[in-house]
């Protein structure tokens, strides 16, 4: 492989036979699949003036360079996972060559034999909750009082309601979330989205990734619908590739599912 060039890992597979075919990657480039020791490393080779570390370094600061690539990537990995049990590679992992991923795959042979046993015949949902805003109780302006202090008691009053409403949104959220565990393999909770990245008004109050049995999908679509309630607008979206179950760590080890 010429130097200015090198592999951009999309997802490791066992070594299954064929790939997804003729979709595209990242910049456009082919899909290319590399078999060692019975495991499957699916990448692009790409050009290191766009995907080297200095490059890297200005890109990730380019939103619309971020969002076309990170779209390819999942497309990609979508297409390797509905084939078979597939343990998604982080967004952007480059390596020199082919022979840096072969090492990979030997370092790491028992962590990724670990991670497509656990995530076979799995597939990762996702469900947002959002507080849903109460109606603010009208507040009775004290006899006497100044315009000033009559509109800090309405202050008062309204942060008040949005507080109440919160914790009992909040309440809900954890209720739900143990009410999906009871389907769920695992299950695990990010921090909530910013406003600016959900694209609802609304704070969320839970997003959680769950890794569900294909056989319980529609069992657990369901319980999400039944466990929505007056206190909580739930958003069921899905399914993925496991991506919040088959990652793994600096270390090697394979991270795990919780429910912290």
């Amino acid at each position: 492989m010429a130097t200015d060039q090198g592999v951009y890992l999309y997802a490791v597979t066992r070594d299954e036979g064929e790939g997804p075919g003729d979709v595209a990657g990242v910049a456009g480039a082919p899909v290319r699949q590399l078999a060692h020791r019975g495991l499957a490393a699916f990448f692009s080779t790409v050009s290191l003036a766009e995907f080297g570390e200095e490059a890297l370094r200005r890109s990730m600061e380019d939103l619309a360079w971020l969002e076309e690539t990170a779209r390819s990537h999942h497309r990609v990995v979508e297409a390797v996972a509905a084939l078979r049990p597939t343990a998604p590679v982080r967004l952007v992992t480059v390596y020199t060559g082919e022979a840096q991923v072969r090492e990979l795959l030997d370092e790491r042979h028992e962590q990724f034999a670990a991670v497509l046993a656990r995530v076979a015949g799995r597939r990762e949902w996702g469900v947002k909750a959002y507080a849903v805003p109460g109606r603010e109780e009208p507040v009775t302006d004290q006899q006497g009082a100044s315009p000033g202090a009559a509109y800090l008691n309405r202050r008062r009053a309204a942060l008040r309601s949005r507080e109440a409403d919160w914790r009992r949104a909040a309440e809900h959220a954890r209720a739900v979330h143990e009410a999906l565990m009871d389907i769920a393999v695992v299950g695990r909770c990010h921090r909530a989205q910013d406003p600016q990245l959900s694209g609802r008004r609304e704070q969320m109050v839970l997003n959680g990734a769950y890794l569900v049995d294909d056989e319980r999908a529609a069992e657990f679509a369901q319980a999400v619908e039944d466990v929505a309630g007056r206190e909580v607008a739930v958003e069921l979206v899905g399914p993925w590739a496991p991506y919040s179950f088959a990652a793994l760590d600096q270390d090697g080890e394979a991270a795990r599912g919780d429910a912290s």
